[in-house]
């Protein structure tokens, strides 16, 4: 997929990540981002571990966006909680949940994608209902999460994701970000 001048690959290793996550993060919110082998979670520091955990599924380096994602937006009392004290009700979502679930995904994937395209990895919105009883409006919702993407570039994108953004950016070598980046969601493959 090429957006705006810029090649799409998907040649990520999640050690990448780790890095550079932990580059910007280990010591000023002693946090790592930590390869998991099932589910993902959010830890705070506790008796064994001393440091706040983000842990992503399996390696994969889309789930490490997507957690880092809601630490991203979590704030500092959030952050002292497991899962961030969040509301999360699983796949098998009926209508109303759904749309209660997507309401609290909007900010989250939005800085998820912008985070995507500094790296230059493919982004995908997660509606995450694949067996509710209700079909999810994939482009519905993705129109929710460019909108949000808009804003933040034109109102500017909150500190501790742009820190992430330009690390990613200087990693991975990708331009500024801006508006053409963030195609609709009509215009993607």
């Amino acid at each position: 997929m090429t957006t705006a001048n810029m090649t799409i690959t998907t040649e990520h290793h999640y050690q990448e990540l780790i890095d550079i996550f932990d580059n910007c993060f280990k010591d000023e919110f002693n946090t790592r981002l930590i390869k998991g082998d099932d589910e993902p979670i959010y830890l705070p520091a506790d008796e064994e571990i001393p440091y706040h955990r983000v842990v992503f599924a399996h390696g994969y380096y889309a789930s490490g966006m997507h957690e880092i994602s809601h630490w991203l937006i979590a704030g500092a009392a959030r952050r002292e909680l497991v899962d961030f004290g969040y509301w999360y009700c699983p796949d098998g979502r009926d209508a109303e949940t759904q749309s209660k679930f997507e309401d609290v995904e909007v900010k989250p994937q939005a800085q998820e994608w912008l985070l995507c395209v500094a790296a230059n990895f493919p982004f995908n919105v997660s509606c995450d209902n694949l067996s509710g009883d209700v079909d999810p409006d994939r482009i519905a919702f993705q129109r929710r999460v460019h909108a949000q993407v808009m804003i933040y570039l034109q109102e500017g994108i909150p500190a501790r994701t742009a820190k992430l953004i330009e690390a990613l950016r200087d990693y991975y070598k990708t331009p500024p970000l801006a508006a053409e980046h963030f195609p609709w969601p009509e215009d993607l493959n």
